[in-house]
């Protein structure tokens, strides 16, 4: 979704306020349950999920949770609760994701990882603790915004299943398989449609369970979340191997270090770009032939596509 001059300020700018908006509001959320479960628990493992809890983010998730709702008439505030249920199981892939047997990792949005702020075993524990909690956040948004317990059992399926083996986990466990050799694109597509796309997809499509849409709106919302997952791993890529540690909070140059198979690596940075691109607009293609209003979705998808932190 490239623009020029000043409709691409324009976007950014509202995109901007999107993120602003998810961001507040879900980090408000987080913070409270962060306190509550540091006096619920205690000790060590208290302090460590409420770091984990809140480790500071764009909220792209929330973000694009938020839009979807409104997008098929949702209106009330209380959706912040799923996103936050989203962010916090995003916190836990975070947790593990770091780890010394994962991507080895000590910074992360600025600050120590959780395993080096604490130690490994904490931090194992504190991501397994991570998904429970998902759960109780959850299901108070759900009861917040009055749906049925079939509706809270339908989003909790679908939440926690981006998360596990069908999503995250497994796209992680491809993902470490891949070190060290070359996949094919149709390879890599697989390891991204899971370890970063599912979560990226189920927000979008809790956004319309949330809302009671239809099945064709749902339908609309996952195969724009599809197709926006994919662009926001390969901008991310473009990033790892253009950005600094400053601008992008992390490490920057993990991919290469790792050896990990990339979309720059298949498609070099120009093209990478081209196709990000290239996939958020088929992502708002779905919502228009639906007849979902795309405005402030589509704002994401670009902002995502062509994001420069």
């Amino acid at each position: 979704m490239t623009t020029s001059g000043a409709g691409a300020d324009l976007t950014s700018s509202a995109a901007t306020d999107l993120l602003r908006d998810a961001r507040e509001r879900t980090d408000a959320l987080l913070a409270e349950w962060s306190e509550r479960l540091a006096e619920e628990i205690g000790g060590r493992h208290g302090q460590a999920l409420a770091y984990a809890l809140r480790t500071p983010g764009k909220r792209v998730r929330a973000a694009l949770l938020a839009a979807a709702f409104r997008a098929v008439g949702g209106t009330s505030p209380a959706v912040a609760g799923v996103a936050a249920a989203v962010e916090t199981v995003h916190a836990y892939s975070l947790v593990h994701d770091d780890l010394p047997c994962m991507d080895d990792d000590d910074v992360r949005r600025g600050r120590p990882t959780t395993h080096r702020q604490f130690d490994v075993p904490t931090a194992t524990r504190v991501g397994f603790l991570l998904v429970p909690v998902a759960a109780r956040v959850l299901a108070t948004a759900a009861a917040a915004l009055g749906l049925s317990e079939s509706t809270l059992g339908r989003m909790a399926a679908e939440l926690f299943e981006a998360g596990g083996i069908e999503g995250m986990v497994g796209g992680q466990w491809l993902d470490l398989e891949a070190e060290r050799r070359t996949l094919t694109l149709p390879q890599l597509i697989a390891v991204h449609r899971g370890k970063t796309g599912a979560l990226i997809r189920a927000s979008c499509i809790l956004g319309g369970m949330a809302a009671e849409a239809d099945p064709a709106q749902v339908a609309a919302l996952t195969a724009f979340g599809e197709d926006v997952g994919l662009a926001y791993q390969i901008a991310d890529d473009v990033l790892d191997c253009t950005g600094t540690s400053e601008e992008l909070g992390k490490t920057a140059g993990r991919d290469a270090a790792l050896a990990k198979s990339t979309y720059v690596g298949l498609l070099g940075v120009d093209q990478a770009r081209t196709e990000a691109d290239g996939l958020a607009r088929r992502a708002v293609d779905h919502l228009n032939r639906a007849g979902v209003p795309s405005g402030a979705l589509g704002m994401l998808a670009g902002y995502i596509a062509s994001r420069t932190s």
